[in-house]
């Protein structure tokens, strides 16, 4: 009887659900796909307070709280705990993740959700504006290549964080284009 209660007490700790708001990769349902193996339902939305930024050395974005700025985006509803410490992986150190409230663009709703805010406030490489379009055309395909080895690696007990993931897969590219 006692272990099928503690059993119990785990599933009700993984029933607890958390809305994500994105506003890079994962606005790619095939990143979103290869990370948590599911397309959670979603709804687009507007984080005010916040602009989204290119980084210099890297395909993906940055956010930080700006006045008089927002930045557009989605929220992947009911994702799960274990759900998420994929994401708090995948996002490695360079992201805190961190509560903020949105408005759902078809309701107007307001939502408190978790989202992920660039730790380094002061980063000289952070620059212009990111586009998701501009992205999805010329660095989607490898994105999701490099996703799905870093998804490979966490599953092993020495997986390597995401950003040596990141850094090995383009560095090992770039060495791949230089030999053709």
């Amino acid at each position: 009887m006692g272990s099928a209660s503690a059993s119990a007490a785990n599933v009700v700790n993984h029933n607890h659900k958390h809305n994500v708001f994105v506003y890079g990769s994962l606005l790619a349902d095939d990143v979103v796909r290869v990370l948590l193996k599911r397309i959670p339902q979603s709804s687009s939305a507007i984080l005010p307070g916040y602009r989204r930024f290119s980084i210099k050395g890297r395909v993906y974005p940055a956010i930080l709280p700006v006045e008089n700025k927002h930045v557009t985006g989605r929220v992947l509803f009911g994702i799960s705990d274990p759900e998420l410490l994929v994401l708090d992986e995948f996002e490695d150190f360079e992201y805190q993740r961190t509560t903020a409230d949105v408005s759902l663009v078809d309701t107007a709703d307001k939502l408190q959700v978790q989202t992920y805010v660039w730790t380094n406030k002061n980063d000289p490489n952070l620059y212009g504006d990111w586009d998701f379009e501009e992205w999805r055309r010329l660095h989607m395909k490898d994105f999701v290549k490099m996703t799905a080895g870093f998804v490979e690696e966490l599953e092993l007990p020495e997986a390597k964080p995401r950003v040596a993931a990141y850094e090995s897969f383009y560095q090992q590219n770039a060495d791949n284009s230089e030999m053709s």
